[in-house]
This record gives structure tokens, sequence and C-alpha cells, in this order.
């Protein structure tokens, strides 16, 4: 591909990243104006908006699972918390497309992206579990996949809230370790003597 070819298809990704999150309905039209290009320029590298859309949860989903897979803490609460705290800081600014990727026509597109970190975080809950650091009274897998859900629910509630920057760092970690089995207070006592859970840590 061409230079100027990657640059207009780099620039229409970044373009529908921004106009998506504020409207997932949004045209090609508005995609292609964000990106100072012309809806022609669009059809020459996306074949509809379904494509282009693709495309992006595709390589959204990627680089948050790349990030996530990067996680690592000899604790394993403190390592849940800390995914959870790296997936806010990945996807906070395009909340609204993390949401439809997640709930939306590419959940398979997503979860397969997403197998190798939730196969890691079913692994740290049931190294939770056998340190007892996590609880016992749901089975791991579930579990696992409750703690998912409780982070996505963060990013649901954040967008309707407005939270925003550290707010949203704090209550994503509070809402995975509640869910992992702490009390309101263990879980602030943990993120605040933990200086890895720390905002821009």
């Amino acid at each position: 591909m061409r230079r100027d070819a990657q640059e207009n298809r780099a620039a229409l990704l970044a373009a529908a990243r921004v106009v998506l999150n504020r409207d997932p309905d949004a045209t090609l039209d508005q995609i292609a104006a964000e990106a100072g290009l012309t809806r022609r320029s669009v059809y020459g590298h996306f074949a509809n908006r379904d494509e282009l859309r693709r495309e992006l949860v595709t390589g959204g989903t990627a680089r948050v699972a790349t990030a996530l897979a990067a996680v690592e803490h000899p604790d394993p609460l403190v390592r849940l918390a800390l995914i959870a705290a790296r997936m806010w800081a990945e996807v906070e600014h395009v909340r609204v497309m993390t949401l439809f990727a997640v709930r939306g026509p590419y959940q398979d597109v997503v979860a397969g992206e997403l197998r190798p970190v939730r196969e890691e975080l079913r692994s740290t809950v049931e190294a939770g579990l056998a340190t007892g650091r996590v609880r016992d009274d749901v089975e791991p897998a579930i579990l696992a996949r409750l703690i998912e859900s409780a982070a996505i629910a963060v990013l649901d509630e954040a967008t309707r809230a407005g939270l925003a920057g550290a707010d949203g760092h704090r209550l994503v970690m509070l809402m995975v370790l509640s869910t992992c089995g702490l009390d309101a207070a263990g879980a602030a006592r943990l993120i605040d003597t933990t200086p890895e859970l720390e905002w821009g840590a």
C-alpha cells in the first residue's frame, strides 16, 4: 500500500474512533469529514461502514488484549485490580465504542481476541482461591466472568454519570475487588496501601 494510502487509512480509523465513540450510528460521511477526506476515499479502503467498524473493533480489542496480557503481580487480588485498572486506562477515551464492541454484533470477534486474557483471568482467580485471597463460594469460571462483567458495568456507569480519570480508575478496581469477595473497607485499604494501584502509577 502506498504511503499516502496508508496514511489515509490510518486517518479514517482514527476519525472513526472519535466519531463512533460520540455516536455509534454515525455515517461514513461523518467519519470521512472528521478525517478530512471524501466519502469516495472511504470506499477505497472499506466496502461499507460495517467493514470499517469491524476493523476498528478487531484492532482495538487486540491492543487491549496485549496490554492486559502484560499485567503481572504475585498477589492474585492485586493482579486482578491491576487488570481492571489497565483496562480502564486503555478504553476510557473510547468507552462507548468499547461497550458496542462487547455487546454488539462483533461479540464473536471480541471473544476470539480476548480468549487468552479471559483464560489468564480465570487462572488468576484460581490462584487467588488456592491462596485464600478470593471468595470460595462461586465457581472460578463463573467468578472470572462476573469480574469481567463488573469492569464492563463500570464503563457503562462512567458513560452515564460522566466519570473520568482517577474516579473511574478507582471505581473499576473497587467493583472488581468487591466481586472477588472483599468488603468495601478491605477493597479500599488494598488500593490505598498498594503503590502499583495508584492513579498514574
